[in-house]
C-alpha cells in the first residue's frame, strides 16, 4: 500500500506526538517515513518503512536517533531492523554507520553488520559485526575489529569491548596497537582511550625507536612513551638486553631503570651485570648497578668478575670504562684483588685498584688497608695497583704498583716462613698462562726470602736490603733473583735467624680476605633485602558480552515486561538490574530470616568463580522444612525472583504475601542438580496489605543446598 510522502508526514507527526502522551517512553517512534507498507506474508505484525526522494526513515527511542533507507518495525515487538545505509546517533556522543542494524526498544541492545563503524568523542570502532548495549554503554565486537584513537594510534584485535562510561576498551587474541612512537603486540590489552594509558598481559612487546621490550604483565603510556614491566620482562637497547623483576622505561628520556634480580647482557663486550637495582641512559651509554652489583667479563676462556657496592659502566663499546667503588672486588681463576675502587679502561687494558685515604678515628694503630691482588701464591699490596692487560688478545701483560709495594708468598713448607719483598715501586710482568713471571723491585728494596736447594731442603734464610731486586717466579715460588746496590745482606741457618726479625715492617698478611670463587665476592656484604613490587593486579578476563543481566533483559522481554528502573530510582547508567534484597550475599545477616536450617558461608565456588557461594542444611524439625525467608516492603507491582542453586533433592522458590492470609502469588517446583543453574519467578502482587517475601523452601533434614546471588526486581509491562 502507497501513500503520498506529504499525508505520511503529516501522519506520522501526529503519531509521534500522541504516542509521547499515550505510550511508554520506552516504545520505538517513528518520526519519518516516505512510505508506509503492511506485508502481512513476508512480515506479520510488521509496518515496512521505506525513504523517499527527500529523506531516509527516522526512528526514534529517547535519546537515540535512527536513519535507514529502509525499516522493519514490530510494533508488539518494539523492535525494529533497518537496512541501508543506516546511521544511529546518541545523544551528543554516540555516531554509528551500518549497511544493517536490528535494534530491540525492550532490551535496548542493538546489533549491527556490514562495513559497521561507532564514533564517540573519544575514539573510533570499526567492525563486519558490532553489538551496542544501551543500558550498559558497551559496545562489543568478536570476529575482528579496529579502534582509532587520534595521538594514541590504531589497534586491531579479534575480540574487542568497549565499555563507554569508562572511557576503556579490552582486547583479546591477535591485539596489535600502531602509532607513530611503538609498536605494540599483546593477546590481552586494556586501553583507557581518554588518557592512553595501556595494560598489557600474557606475551607482549613493545617495540619503539629506543628500544624493545617483553614483558608477560606491562603498563605503556601511548601518549608520554614510558611504561613499567612486572613479569619475566626485558628491554633491549642496541647492545644491551635489560632483564629484571620490574622494568621502568622512558623512551623520551632514553632511560630504564630495573629493580630486583636483574641482569643486564652486553652482547659486544661479552660481559653481563648483575644486581638488584640498575639504571640504563642509552643516550650516554652509561649503566649504573648497585645493590650485591656484579659484572662478568669474559676473556679468553675464562671470565673475570667484578662486585661493588655500586658499579658504572660508561661509553661505547669499544671505549668503555667501568667504575667500581665501595668494597670492590675482582676475582679470576688465576687472580684476584680488593680495594676502596677499582676502575677499569676497556680500551686500553688498564685496570687501577685504588684506595681513599682514611684514618681511623677508634685505633690510632690500625693498620692501613691497602689495595692488594693476588696471583697464584703472591700476595702484593700497595698505594695503588695498575694492572695492564692486551685489549686484542685480552691477556695479562704486566702489573705496576706504586709507593709501599709489598709482596709476600708463604713458604710451602715452614709453618711461619714467608718470602717477603719491599720496595717503593714494583713492575711485575706476566706469562702466556697469566701467571708472574718477573718482579722488580725499585728504591729502598728489603727482602727475607727462604733459601732451598732443589730437593726443597732449606738452605737458610735470606735477609737484605738493596738499591732493587729483581725476581723470577716458577709456580708462585721463586726460582731465582738478583739485588742491585745492595746495602747490607746475611743468608741466616734458620736456628740462627733473629726470631723478632721474620717480617718486614708493614708486613700484613691478609690471605682470609682472599676470594677463592666467585660467591667469596659477597662474604662481606651485609644481608640484603629485596623491596616487595606492587606491580600491577591480575588480568581480569572480561565478563561474557552476553551476561546473565543482559540475557535476563531479553528473557523478560520475551514475556512482555522490562525491568521498571524509573520505579526504583536506579539512574539510566546503572549496568546491573536493581536489586530489592539487602544482604543478597550474605545470608547469614539477619535481614534473612532462617527456619531448621544451617549455615556455612563462603563455602562454595559460586558460578562466576570469583565469588563464594553459601551452603545451607536442614536441620531437624517437626515438618521436616527448612527454609531462609526475605521480607521486601512492597505492597503492589510485578517482580521477578531469580537465584543461583545446586545440589539434590526438590525445592520452591515461592513469592508470598507477608501476614494476613499469606497468600501465594506464584511459586516453582525445582529439582536440584550437582551443577549450578539459574532459576526464576515472576509474580503479580495486588495491593492486598501485606508486603511481599521470598522463600527458599523445602530443605529436608541432612540435606545441603548451594546457593549464589538471589536476587529481586521489580517489573512493568511493556
Amino acid at each position: 500500500m502507497k501513500i503520498q510522502s506529504i499525508y505520511i508526514i503529516l501522519l506520522l507527526s501526529f503519531i509521534s506526538i500522541t504516542s509521547l502522551f499515550a505510550q511508554e517512553k520506552k516504545k520505538i517512534e517513528i518520526v519519518y517515513a516516505g512510505r508506509l507498507n503492511v506485508e502481512e506474508e513476508q512480515y506479520p505484525g510488521a509496518r515496512v518503512l521505506t525513504r523517499d526522494e527527500s529523506q531516509q526513515v527516522h526512528i526514534m527511542q529517547g535519546s537515540i536517533n535512527m536513519w535507514s533507507d529502509k525499516a522493519i518495525y514490530y510494533s508488539g515487538e518494539n523492535f525494529i531492523e533497518a537496512y541501508g545505509n543506516v546511521k544511529l546517533i546518541e545523544g551528543d556522543t554516540i555516531h554509528m554507520t551500518s549497511k544493517y542494524i536490528e535494534y530491540s526498544g525492550i532490551t535496548q541492545l542493538a546489533f549491527a553488520s556490514g562495513g559497521v563503524i561507532l564514533k564517540d568523542p573519544n575514539s573510533t570502532i570499526s567492525s563486519d559485526t558490532l553489538y551496542y548495549d544501551r543500558v550498559k554503554q558497551q559496545a562489543f565486537y568478536k570476529n575482528g575489529g579496529t579502534v582509532v584513537k587520534d595521538t594514541s594510534g590504531t589497534i586491531t584485535s579479534k575480540i574487542g569491548r568497549y565499555y563507554m562510561e569508562q572511557k576503556k576498551y579490552q582486547f583479546v587474541d591477535d591485539v596489535v596497537l600502531v602509532n607513530k612512537d611503538a609498536t605494540i603486540n599483546s593477546n590481552y590489552f586494556d586501553f583507557y582511550s581518554d588518557t592512553g594509558y595501556a595494560y598489557l598481559y600474557g606475551p607482549s612487546t613493545i617495540v619503539t625507536t629506543e628500544s624493545k621490550t617483553y614483558t608477560e604483565k606491562g603498563f605503556y603510556d601511548t601518549k608520554n612513551r614510558s611504561g613499567y614491566t612486572v613479569k619475566k620482562s626485558e628491554i633491549h637497547y642496541n647492545n644491551r638486553i635489560i632483564e629484571g623483576d620490574s622494568i621502568y622505561f622512558d623512551d623520551n628520556k632514553k632511560f630504564a631503570s630495573a629493580t630486583n634480580n636483574i641482569k643486564v647482557t652486553d652482547t659486544i663486550n661479552h660481559s653481563i651485570a648483575k644486581g638488584h637495582y640498575a639504571e640504563v641512559f642509552k643516550a650516554q651509554d652509561s649503566l649504573f648497578i648497585t645493590k650485591r652489583a656484579l659484572i662478568a667479563t669474559k676473556q679468553e676462556n675464562d671470565s673475570i668478575y667484578m662486585h661493588a657496592d655500586k658499579i658504572m659502566m660508561t661509553g661505547k663499546p669499544e671505549n668503555r670504562i667501568v667504575r667500581a667503588y665501595y668494597n670492590a672486588k675482582i676475582f679470576k681463576s688465576d687472580i684476584s684483588g680488593k680495594a676502596d675502587s677499582i676502575h677499569s679502561n676497556q680500551k686500553t687494558g688498564l685496570t687501577q685498584l685504588i684506595n681513599l685515604q682514611r684514618f681511623s678515628s677508634v685505633d690510632k694503630f690500625s693498620k692501613k688497608r691497602r689495595p692488594i691482588l693476588w696471583n697464584v701464591e703472591n700476595q702484593m699490596t700497595g698505594d695503588s695497583i695498575h694492572l695492564i692487560s692486551n685489549p686484542k688478545t685480552e691477556k695479562l701483560d704486566s702489573l705496576l704498583v706504586f709507593n709501599n709495594a709489598f709482596v709476600i708468598s708463604k713458604d710451602t713448607i715452614s709453618k711461619d716462613g714467608y718470602n717477603q719483598i719491599f720496595g717503593i715501586r714494583l713492575t711485575g710482568l706476566f706469562n702466556d698462562e697469566n701467571k708472574l713471571r718477573k718482579v722488580n723491585i725499585d728504591k729502598n728494596a728489603e727482602s727475607i726470602f727462604y733459601a732451598r736447594n732443589e730437593n726443597q731442603e732449606l738452605i737458610g734464610i735470606d735477609k737484605a736490603r738493596s738499591g732493587s731486586i729483581s725476581i723470577l717466579f716458577a709456580d708462585g715460588d721463586i726460582e731465582e733473583y738478583t739485588r742491585f746496590n745492595q746495602v747490607d745482606g746475611n743468608l741466616y741457618p734458620e736456628s740462627k735467624y733473629p726470631k723478632n726479625e721474620k717480617l718486614l715492617k708493614g708486613f700484613d698478611w691478609r690471605e682470609d680476605e682472599r676470594p677463592l670463587s666467585v660467591e667469596d665476592l659477597f662474604k662481606d656484604d651485609e644481608p640484603l633485602q629485596l623491596p616487595i613490587i606492587k606491580g600491577l593486579e591480575d588480568y581480569i578476563p572480561q565478563d561474557a558480552f552476553f551476561d546473565e543481566e543482559l540475557l535476563e533483559r531479553v528473557k523478560l522481554a520475551g514475556q512482555g515486561y522490562i525491568v521498571n528502573r524509573a520505579a526504583q530510582n536506579i539512574p539510566q547508567d546503572e549496568t546491573t538490574i536493581f536489586n530489592l534484597l539487602k544482604s543478597s550475599s550474605d545470608l547469614s545477616n539477619s535481614v534473612w530470616e532462617k527456619n531448621d536450617v544451617r549455615l556455612k558461608i563462603n563455602s562454595e565456588i559460586s558460578p562466576n568463580g570469583k565469588k563464594l557461594a553459601t551452603t545451607i542444611t536442614g536441620l531437624a524439625s517437626t515438618n521436616n522444612n527448612g527454609s531462609v525467608v526475605q521480607i521486601i516492603e512492597k505492597k503492589v507491582g510485578n517482580f521477578i525472583f531469580s537465584v543461583w542453586l545446586k545440589g539434590t533433592g526438590s525445592k520452591k522458590i515461592i513469592f508470598q504475601e507477608q501476614g494476613g492470609d499469606f497468600t501465594v502469588y506464584n511459586f516453582s517446583n525445582i529439582n536440584l542438580t550437582n551443577e549450578w543453574k539459574k532459576y526464576s519467578l515472576i509474580a503479580e502482587k495486588v495491593n492486598d496489605g501485606g508486603n511481599l517475601r521470598c522463600i527458599i523452601n523445602e530443605i529436608k533434614e541432612n540435606e545441603t543446598i548451594s546457593v549464589w546471588n538471589p536476587m529481586v526486581s521489580e517489573l512493568t509491562k511493556k
